[in-house]
């Protein structure tokens, strides 16, 4: 059996990047392969429905933290995808037997080990397959605090789930990881395209102006949808910042780590206070959920109203703006 390193970390797609280099003798923490894959990010897409109501993102799409990642420090992968459950389970059975620690796509309704409240229909976690026990697979999931194992049908349930993205059976490893590399490069770009994607994106769906985008329609909410369905959207919007992946609040703070981190290992100051800044919005972030999740359950003693929460967000949205706009300036 193959002897995999399981190390419990806040996002899976972070999480596998660092536990699958470790394996591989390349050390990097999680913080650091969020930073370098520029995973930090705000989007409101009204017109991409989750479940029905419209969908909130406060990371890169999937995919691209681990893509960027391996670009920068140069580790060459292998990726596949599948038309037919069989070929796909062949596939990753051929590579394990090799010792080899697969990646792969999955949804969270099929996984077995999670807890039934859990499990719902998001097609986009990342976990690591890395042998087998009998016929049960050997499942290192980073948001688990232990190695797991997963029966093949539910496998290929989670490997094939329907809907948006389709998995389709992707999985990936690595082919070469190098044991040593510098740093200061990888940072610099990741923090700059981080800058890039926050601030200068055209469209009003993203980034800092997509904060102020969402913050003008939760104001509007209760009198365009009514109250039912106002709490209904409110509620995606809190379900998608503190239930799926590490939410809002999480990958702000996982982003003022890197931040915190880079600054010790380019010895810049500067980082390490911008770090601390945004900290303090992923402060902001929590507080509004608490607000929010107070208002869908009808629980708010302060009758918050939907403006007061449109205004929460509208502060947040500059004190983000502040804290890109200040480490767009960094000099490196």
């Amino acid at each position: 059996m193959t002897q995999f390193n399981h190390v419990q970390t806040a996002h899976c797609e972070s999480g596998v990047i660092s536990n699958i280099f470790r394996h591989y003798g390349l050390h990097i923490s999680e913080p650091m392969a969020f930073g370098i894959g520029a995973g930090i990010f705000f989007g409101h897409l009204p017109f991409v429905k989750v479940n029905g109501v419209p969908g909130s993102t406060y990371r890169i799409w999937p995919g691209a933290i681990f893509s960027r990642v391996c670009k920068r420090l140069g580790v060459k992968m292998q990726s596949h995808k599948f038309s037919s459950p069989g070929k796909a389970m062949q596939a990753l059975d051929d590579i394990i037997e090799k010792g080899i620690p697969v990646g792969m796509q999955s949804s969270v309704y099929y996984l077995p080990y999670f807890p039934a409240s859990y499990r719902f229909h998001f097609n986009a976690h990342n976990l690591v397959v890395f042998g087998k026990e009998g016929e049960n697979y050997l499942v290192s999931d980073p948001i688990m605090d232990t190695v797991t194992q997963i029966d093949p049908e539910s496998l290929v349930q989670a490997r094939f789930a329907k809907g948006f993205p389709e998995p389709k059976g992707k999985m990936y490893y690595p082919l070469s990881v190098p044991k040593q590399v510098d740093f200061a490069r990888p940072i610099k770009e990741g923090i700059q395209q981080a800058c890039y994607y926050m601030l200068k994106i055209p469209m009003p769906h993203f980034g800092v102006k997509g904060i102020r985008f969402l913050a003008k329609r939760v104001k509007d909410y209760p009198a365009k949808h009514g109250d039912r369905r106002a709490a209904l959207y409110l509620g995606n919007i809190i379900r998608m910042q503190e239930e799926i992946g590490t939410g809002g609040a999480g990958f702000r703070f996982m982003y003022a780590a890197f931040l915190q981190e880079a600054g010790t290992l380019l010895n810049k100051e500067e980082l390490k206070s911008i770090g601390g800044d945004l900290t303090l919005v992923g402060d902001l972030w929590r507080n509004f959920a608490f607000a929010a999740g107070r208002v869908c359950k009808a629980r708010s003693a302060d009758n918050i109203s939907y403006g007061e929460l449109s205004d929460m967000l509208l502060h947040i949205a500059d004190e983000e703006e502040k804290v890109f706009r200040r480490l767009s300036k960094v000099k490196f």
